[in-house]
């Protein structure tokens, strides 16, 4: 494409058919979050069409039979499903639209110039063929080519993982999504949109399918058992059914029982539970993207986390000055520091914006120094000075040096700053007190490193400060003079060390990645208290094969430093090459990938480019590694009140079946003890309400002090003993109670008794559980409503003209004896199975993860 002319620009007509040709400058998401592909998303679950296939079913034979029971069957699956699918349909929705809040929110401005004019827009506007003009601290907005460069350098790495500014020269290219540091120039916008280097990365990992998670995997495994389950279910409750009953009874008394079967309700609690665990994970700042990402978080074995802004707070503060006759104070006098304060003020590219409150843009670093020393300067010291010439900042040269020119006297002055060991091997001397200047002996040289080595190793960050007088122009860093260093500090997060604690209670490991210096990085580490042994870097990790990686992460190393986005991934598939459950962090759009691959992608908020957000299922608002740990707690909860569910659930279903089906084999009735409409109601009453309402439980008192599953099953060892023995405990005890009431008040009374058995040892089964969890009822409000509306509803069904609808009696004061008799029973029985099952098969979560600061890999 021709470049417009540079003083002119494209006119405005020009950039509004531009813009029509090519689209918004935006990351478009191929795999948009419209509400139909979300809806799909949750129809197509495999227990969901388990549901719709029985509810199919219902209708099916009610059309035969000419009665309205499958009807009512039917109406009440379809309502379960439609509860589940709008559960997970509200939750999914909303996480996309506040995603897109956040784009709009973050969205950058550009300043480009359009008819001969400058003007600033939003930079979705920019289009090909535009000039842009770029200042420091600029989000380039397209890819281009550089047709003005003054001393321009670029953080590119958001896009290559590489933490160095690269300076720029016209005629170069320069990305969108990079950040221009130092200097200004101008280029001329030549692709935006997908068709950008950034666009072509997002567009790649929108075709990477998201793997399932180990719950997912399991949910599909029980979905497809219940499917075969039912299927023979159905045969072989026909064939001893149409031995007493007709065949169209038969038939219907067969998929009543198999609908007695099918969990109803764990699509809907699944659905419920997820979002309430998203919900809350909001309020702790952390928004879920997906629904399953709640449970994947409950699931986390291995955290991986970035340190800055994370750990820590990245806000630089200079904590201490240091030269010589003012070694390690708060603030020197203005008489011995004055050169050292200007050198801080004048030799930074900081821009000072005007407002309400004065904002600063540029590095943290290079406003933590230009702060500090304005507040230590006089008004005016710095705005006598001219800068005539400036060698920027690069990671090669670690420095940064300015020339300027004071106005009162003309004299000429070179400033320079920047990282301790490249200021000082420059110097030839060094300024005292008194202003005068002593050589720098070798002596001296090797005292000054022990000084700012021992400053790093208690995780302060150091740069020193040189000047020197100059008569000719251009810079020559040479023979400078040593004023002194600023002394900084990124503190730690308030709550990050408790978040570790109760990190490593939980038998979580915490991995430490980052790009700053490995003595910094360890000595935060100490700070904070993570733990690890020893310290590995990325120039070793460039040498290292997978093995030898490996065994640096099996032997116990938590913090792996300069390192960039590629070696984040590398480090990710040893952990999970071991079935390690991994979240990772991430902010650069290298660091999509490993957020895409990650079994929970945990992007920043705050820092994260768009590209590590669409690649991420959960975003931190606040960028808090605290937020972390409170999600992982939520998750647990969320995970912990599932397997509750499943318990209960399939104990009820279990004695369901199981007393249902053995009284038609073995009961010479020559009608079902309980009907279609029955059954059915049982359903509803203990899969609907209660159950959903077992699904809000609190958090476990030991949530956060008990290892991950760690690739156990979710119906695990103890939880099949569980479901065996007290499902068989139940079915004696509802066959006990029929019998007896039979024996006693004749059939009619017997069933109804049966009828209302299933509801009462269903609540029973609750109060076992939450003994179990050691939870007491009154700690879940809602499960208390749930059991009580519940109650009051069969107490209808029994005593209001529904009892003919149903095919019920009012129960007799001996029924409801007996009733008592069995919820007595039951409920110690089922107490002293469960403390058979824990002393015969000891908790094995000790044994799942090791402790955090050790290996395990």
């Amino acid at each position: 494409m021709l470049a417009p002319s540079p003083t002119t620009g494209l006119s405005l007509a020009e950039a509004q058919r531009l813009l029509a040709a090519h689209g918004p400058n935006e990351i478009r998401r191929t795999q948009g979050g419209d509400a139909w592909r979300i809806l799909w998303e949750q129809v197509h679950s495999p227990l969901v069409l388990v549901l719709l296939g029985a509810a199919a079913v219902a209708l099916f034979s009610s059309y035969v039979q000419g009665e309205t029971g499958g009807m009512v069957d039917a109406a009440l699956i379809f309502a379960i499903v439609a509860l589940s699918v709008l559960a997970g349909f509200i939750q999914d929705y909303h996480a996309e639209k506040t995603v897109e809040s956040l784009r709009r929110m973050a969205a950058p401005q550009a300043t480009v110039r359009r008819a001969g004019k400058e003007m600033r827009i939003p930079a979705r506007e920019v289009v090909p063929g535009d000039i842009v003009l770029l200042e420091a601290g600029d989000v380039i907005p397209a890819d281009g080519t550089l047709l003005v460069s003054e001393h321009l350098s670029v953080d590119e790495s958001a896009l290559t993982g590489e933490s160095r500014h690269i300076e720029k020269k016209a005629g170069e290219e320069v990305y969108k999504g990079t950040t221009v540091q130092m200097g200004h120039g101008e280029m001329h916008a030549l692709r935006t949109g997908m068709e950008t280097k950034i666009g072509a990365i997002a567009a790649s990992l929108q075709d990477i399918t998201q793997e399932a998670s180990p719950f997912q995997k399991e949910i599909r495994g029980l979905a497809r058992i219940i499917i075969v389950f039912i299927a023979g279910l159905i045969a072989l409750t026909f064939v001893f059914a149409l031995r007493k009953f007709g065949f169209f009874e038969a038939l219907l008394f067969s998929v009543s029982l198999a609908v007695a079967a099918i969990p109803e309700g764990l699509p809907a609690v699944l659905a419920v539970v997820l979002a309430l665990g998203a919900q809350a994970m909001v309020k702790k700042r952390a928004l879920v993207r997906r629904l399953g990402a709640v449970e994947s978080m409950g699931e986390v074995e291995v955290v991986c986390t970035d340190k800055t802004g994370t750990l820590t707070k990245n806000e630089m503060d200079v904590v201490e000055v240091y030269g010589e006759g003012f070694a390690g104070v708060a603030a020197a006098p203005l008489s011995a520091a004055r050169q050292l304060y200007l050198c801080g003020a004048l030799c930074n590219n900081v821009r000072e914006i005007a407002g309400e409150e004065t904002t600063y843009e540029g590095s943290q670093t290079e406003i933590a120094v230009y702060r500090y020393t304005r507040r230590q300067l006089p008004p005016d010291a710095v705005e006598e000075f001219r800068r005539e010439d400036e060698k920027p900042f690069t990671h090669e040269r670690k420095i940064m040096s300015v020339r300027v020119v004071q106005e009162s006297t003309g004299v000429a002055y070179l400033y320079t700053l920047g990282a301790p060991e490249v200021v000082l091997a420059k110097c030839a001397a060094v300024r005292l007190e008194d202003g005068t200047t002593m050589p720098l002996t070798d002596e001296k040289r090797k005292a000054l490193e022990a000084v700012y080595n021992g400053y790093a190793a208690r995780a302060l960050r150091v740069l020193a400060a040189a000047y020197k007088r100059t008569e000719e122009g251009g810079i020559e860093e040479e023979n400078l003079v040593w004023l002194g260093f600023f002394v900084m500090t990124d503190p730690p997060r308030a709550g990050v060390r408790q978040a570790l604690r109760d990190l490593y209670a939980a038998h979580i490991r915490v991995v430490m990645l980052t790009g700053d210096y490995p003595v910094t990085a360890a000595a935060v580490a100490r700070e904070i208290g993570l733990q690890s042994r020893g310290v590995v870097v990325g120039e070793e990790i460039d040498a290292m094969d997978d093995a030898t990686l490996a065994r640096t992460l099996r032997e116990g190393c938590n913090i792996y430093a300069r390192i960039s986005p590629f070696h984040k991934l590398r480090i990710l598939r040893q952990l999970r090459r071991r079935h390690h459950s991994v979240a990772m962090t991430g902010d650069g759009v290298n660091d999509a990938l490993a957020l895409k691959q990650a079994d929970v992608g945990v992007a920043m908020g705050h820092r994260g480019t768009e590209v590590a957000r669409e690649a991420s299922d959960i975003i931190l608002l606040d960028d808090h590694f605290a937020t972390i740990r409170d999600a992982i707690r939520e998750g647990r909860r969320a995970m912990d009140n599932i397997k509750k569910f499943i318990n209960y659930l399939a104990v009820s279903n279990l004695a369901e079946v199981g007393v249902l089906f053995l009284a038609t084999v073995f009961f010479s009735f020559t009608a079902p003890v309980l009907s279609p409409l029955q059954i059915l109601w049982i359903n509803f009453i203990t899969d609907g309400m209660p159950a959903i309402a077992l699904g809000l439980d609190p958090a476990r008192r030991d949530v956060l002090r008990r290892a991950p599953r760690a690739g156990r099953p979710l119906i695990d060892r103890k939880l099949r003993w569980q479901i065996g023995l007290i499902g068989a405990k139940k079915i004696v005890i509802l066959l006990a109670t029929f019998l007896l009431v039979w024996y006693w008040e004749g059939f009619a009374m017997a069933a109804t008794a049966l009828f209302t058995g299933f509801i009462l040892y269903e609540f029973v089964r609750i109060a076992t559980i939450r003994a179990q969890e050691h939870m007491p009822l009154w700690t879940n409000r809602w499960l208390l409503g749930a059991l009580a509306v519940s109650l009051l509803l069969q107490l209808a069904v029994l005593y209001t003209p529904l009892a003919r609808w149903f095919g019920v009696v009012p129960l007799s004061a001996a029924a409801w004896l007996v009733l008592a008799g069995g919820v007595v029973v039951g409920y110690f029985l089922a107490r002293w199975i469960v403390w058979g099952i824990e002393r015969l098969l000891p908790e094995a979560d000790a044994a799942a993860t090791p402790a955090a600061g050790k290996g395990g890999i």
